[in-house]
């Protein structure tokens, strides 16, 4: 709800403070008094396009600051929320503009940008006139009208959901159709490739081993020979035999020596110990040297077949086994790929089945929604002289998507058996405006939270009709607060709070000015709206009736 408005240097308005109720709020004036100000104040502060020449002559800038109520569960915090703003139960918005056209918002004091401003401005205020800014004229935002009237936002929810699924089912098909589709073109490669690598079956590590071997066993053929002497010239026809024998003759003479051969016979003991090992050595190469002419020629042909293979795929040769995994990996993807797709296309016609169903039971909720609205609006159009008048929702198949597979628009008949059509297409200017007020009564029932302004739309009606008009503003604005701009006293007089938008002349420059009336000011008020400039006691009694009304 609407709190407060505050305007400094906006047009013809100086200063200017207005402190609005719940209910309904009407403001009168003659034409040109500065009632369209007061909307494009609130517009402006509100982030919502209008005329850029806003600040008054000769002013640094001009200020609007608009308080709101959003306690409870008000969905504007929501918004203030998902922007990072500070939350309390008072929202206050103020904007300021220069003359050079240079505009400034903060939210709760926090600078905030127009996009803010307008999202809130969707939760916090409707605006309504012959030309309904807000969209009922707009066929494209007639459902989302009709839904909200039937309650519809649960079944709406799970329709989404529904679609949602749909997509991403529809999504990962795709998607694994296009793998499939990309692997295929590489079936032939990935067949041979892994044939390859399952014939080799190279091991990581087997490179260097296998060069390793074969460096070794061409070494042998040159080397073989000196080693085999060597090992003739240490083994037991040479150096060890010789030894032998010098340490048994020492042995048998070192009693006779008076010790001094012991240092030698231990030198020979150690020097013994040592050429076996050097020995033992020798027959190990040896042995490591002998092998099989197939054998050499078997190793360079396993060696220089995995260094091939390990060039053709561009890998390194220890890398063979792991880059074998991934090829079996995809092509493990291709042969079980159909079964895969298979899976894939009964879980999408099991998510188009399941939305299909909701979308039904979605759209039959519509229908019934749509004749109990086409029935309270037959109930509305009457009161307001609009009784031959035929309102239907027509809803009609759409595309599938997101919002259901229906298209909604609001039609009218001016008279039995004629053409139906959009409301702004066949009604007139007074007809549209009781058309949209009658609507508006049906689409409202139990809103709250939400200030409703209704702009002239009592424009071209009189007498009964505008009774009847101020009769139907009334009861939308039961629990909720509704603002009347409005030229008609039989509206006006229905209002609860009555504001009176007027002219003054202030040092030569015309200002505007809003007073709120009391229970006598609003009697002349009514009674000038009723008579003109001069005010008779009989407009008095007159509009002392429409009040009593």
């Amino acid at each position: 709800m609407l709190l407060s408005l505050d305007i400094r240097d906006m047009l013809i308005i100086d200063h200017l403070e207005l402190d609005f109720r719940s209910g309904l709020n009407v403001l009168t004036g003659e034409t040109g008094a500065g009632k369209s100000i007061l909307l494009d104040s609130l517009g402006f502060v509100l982030g919502w396009r209008g005329r850029a020449d806003l600040v008054r002559t000769g002013a640094e800038r001009g200020e609007v600051v608009a308080v709101f109520d959003i306690s409870g569960d008000h969905p504007a915090r929501a918004v203030l929320e998902g922007a990072d703003l500070p939350v309390t139960d008072e929202l206050i918005l103020r904007r300021t503009s220069t003359p050079d056209g240079r505009k400034t918002a903060r939210i709760n004091d926090r600078r905030a940008g127009g996009d803010v401003l307008r999202a809130l401005s969707d939760t916090l205020v409707e605006l309504h006139g012959q030309q309904d800014d807000k969209g009922l004229l707009d066929p494209r935002g007639h459902q989302k009208l009709l839904d909200d009237y039937g309650d519809l936002g649960g079944d709406l929810t799970k329709v989404r959901n529904g679609w949602r699924e749909l997509g991403a089912a529809k999504k990962h098909l795709q998607t694994a159709q296009l793998a499939l589709s990309e692997i295929r073109k590489e079936e032939e490669f990935l067949r041979h490739a892994v044939g390859e690598l399952d014939a080799l079956s190279p091991e990581p590590g087997e490179e260097a081993s296998l060069d390793a071997r074969r460096r070794l066993m061409q070494a042998a053929v040159r080397i073989g020979d000196d080693i085999s002497r060597a090992h003739d010239a240490i083994g037991p026809n040479g150096a060890e035999a010789l030894l032998g024998d010098a340490t048994r003759w020492l042995e048998g003479v070192a009693g006779q020596a008076d010790g001094r051969l012991d240092a030698a016979l231990s030198a020979l003991g150690r020097t013994i110990t040592e050429l076996g090992h050097a020995q033992q050595g020798v027959e190990d190469c040896l042995r490591d040297l002998t092998h099989d002419p197939a054998e050499l020629e078997q190793a360079e042909e396993r060696l220089f077949a995995i260094r091939a293979l390990a060039r053709k795929h561009t890998v390194l040769p220890d890398d063979l086994a792991e880059f074998g995994v991934g090829l079996r990996v995809k092509l493990n993807a291709l042969d079980g790929g159909e079964a895969g797709i298979a899976d894939l296309s009964n879980a999408l016609n099991a998510a188009q089945a399941h939305y299909d169903g909701l979308a039904q039971k979605l759209s039959a909720k519509r229908q019934r929604a749509a004749t109990r609205l086409d029935r309270e609006m037959a109930d509305e159009l009457a009161p307001l002289k609009l009784e031959r008048a035929v309102f239907t929702t027509e809803i009609t198949a759409g595309d599938p998507g997101r919002d259901g597979c229906d298209r909604v628009a609001f039609r009218v008949a001016t008279n039995p058996g004629a053409p139906s059509g959009a409301i702004n297409k066949i009604a007139s200017g007074g007809e549209l405006s009781r058309f949209l007020l009658a609507l508006k009564v049906c689409l409202t029932r139990g809103a709250s939270g939400l200030t409703i302004i209704f702009d002239e739309i009592d424009r071209g009606v009189g007498g009964a009709t505008a009774d009847a008009v101020g009769r139907r503003l009334s009861q939308i604005a039961q629990g909720t607060q509704v603002l009347v701009v409005t030229h008609s006293p039989q509206v006006a007089a229905r209002g609860q709070h009555h504001w009176r938008v007027e002219k003054t002349l202030s040092d030569g420059a015309i200002l505007s000015n809003v007073v709120a009336l009391d229970p006598d000011a609003r009697v002349d008020e009514l009674a000038r709206m009723l008579a003109g400039d001069t005010i008779t006691d009989q407009a008095r009694a007159a509009a002392r009736v429409l009040l009593e009304g």
